[in-house]
């Protein structure tokens, strides 16, 4: 009995141990290394007492399975001043979740404000993703965001706490 245990056992590891990139990969679906995700983001924003639409594009790459870098663009528009803001990140997803993929990142963010010193940013996100499709994903979660060098008499807040929502399309 304990050498046919032990045979299954070694076969096993063995199999596991020869487990092709591919398969393995698939384990890791859509947040896998070597998958690109593209991101839209749009929805609304207050800043300066006025209310803003935001709308913005991303790209991320992963590096490893659940371990992806990105670069995110967006365009606060409709009150004054306008706003772009740049943000490359970090982000980890937690893979061995079946059904939701809880995610945690950081970022830093450089916002251009129009006719104001533009503005540094640091900040963190957890949240879920939500299967949408084969290769497509809802992120529902919360960012806390916290400004360097934030001029209160400018700034009336230095620091924020936000929802967020994006749809997340995987290649």
């Amino acid at each position: 009995m304990n050498r046919k245990l032990s045979a299954i056992t070694v076969a096993a590891i063995a199999n596991l141990a020869s487990t092709s990139p591919a398969i393995a990969a698939d384990a890791a679906g859509v947040f896998g290394k070597g998958r690109a995700h593209f991101v839209l983001n749009a929805g609304s924003g207050n800043a300066f007492n006025e209310n803003y639409v935001v709308l913005g594009v991303g790209a991320s790459y992963y590096l490893v399975d659940g371990l992806s870098v990105g670069l995110s663009l967006e365009s606060w528009s409709g009150a004054d001043p306008g706003m772009t803001k740049i943000t490359p990140s970090v982000q980890y997803v937690f893979l061995q979740v079946p059904q939701v993929k809880p995610y945690v990142g950081g970022f830093y963010r450089r916002a251009y404000i129009d006719s104001l010193p533009d503005i540094n940013s640091v900040g963190g996100r957890a949240g879920v993703y939500v299967p949408a499709g084969r290769n497509v994903h809802i992120g529902i979660g919360a960012v806390y965001e916290s400004y360097v060098d934030c001029n209160k008499s400018v700034y009336r807040s230095c620091s924020e706490t936000y929802p967020e929502v994006s749809f997340s399309i995987a290649f």
